[in-house]
């Protein structure tokens, strides 16, 4: 069932694209201008309805992976619960947090307790923590990530679009001059403003889309990193904890 939803979307998003573009005139002028602009409009406007459900995802996304309550509070409560030595604390912690970060440093400790509790010796114990923290750290990074480069992908195909409507309309306002006799003063008119309709669509899509996708790289990079750390001084302390038990 899942596998058609995308494509549901997509059809969804251009049929609403073609209507809106179908109706601009009842805008008023500004609508009738931009009717001007050709069918590459609905083309424009059906690339801004999709890279704005893509922000839409992408913000509700990275919320969801934050998790409740601050980040850094959880991983420095989580850091004194391990300097502790209490590993269930910390386990706790992560089951009320909820977060990606929560995800990989829970896998972690219950591999570590599993461990402990097969009587694992300490070599073992660490490889094997670490080994629960890249695969959890392998499986959240990808859903951090997911739709970045759909946002990329319609910045640079929204650029493109704007430009061939420009292309095509400078086509026409060229025919309308090419004609001996009196220039055609309506048909050089509509190749102008279709010039100008697409190129300035292609450009507010693309800015949007241009300006979403870094906001959202420098989120998630400073996230993964934010992830990584906590990570590693969680391997470090679990490991000195083992020593401990030895």
């Amino acid at each position: 069932m899942s596998r058609f939803i995308v494509p549901l979307g997509f059809s969804l998003a251009a049929i609403v694209s073609i209507a809106i573009w179908w109706n601009l005139p009842l805008l008023g002028p500004f609508g009738e201008q931009m009717k001007l602009g050709g069918p590459l409009v609905a083309m424009l406007i059906l690339l801004a309805i999709l890279q704005t459900a893509f922000i839409i995802e992408r913000v509700w996304s990275l919320k969801k992976a934050a998790g409740r309550g601050s980040l850094p509070d959880f991983l420095n409560n989580v850091r004194k619960a391990l300097h502790r030595g209490d590993v269930a604390a910390g386990i706790q912690l992560c089951g009320q947090q909820r977060g990606s970060a929560a995800n990989v440093i829970r896998a972690g400790l219950e591999r570590y307790q599993q461990m402990l509790s097969d009587g694992a010796p300490k070599e073992k114990v660490v490889a094997e923590t670490q080994a629960a923290i890249q695969e959890a750290n392998g499986l959240e990074v990808p859903l951090l990530e997911r739709n970045l480069i759909a946002l990329s992908t319609i910045a640079s195909i929204a650029t493109l679009v704007g430009l061939l409507g420009t292309v095509i309309g400078m086509i026409r306002s060229f025919a309308a001059l090419g004609h001996t006799g009196a220039v055609d003063a309506s048909k050089l008119a509509i190749g102008i403003s279709e010039a100008l309709v697409n190129t300035a669509g292609g450009l507010f899509v693309a800015i949007g889309g241009i300006v979403a996708y870094n906001v959202f790289v420098t989120r998630v990079d400073n996230f993964n990193y934010m992830m990584d750390e906590a990570s590693y001084e969680a391997v470090q302390l679990l490991s000195a904890s083992a020593s401990d038990r030895k």
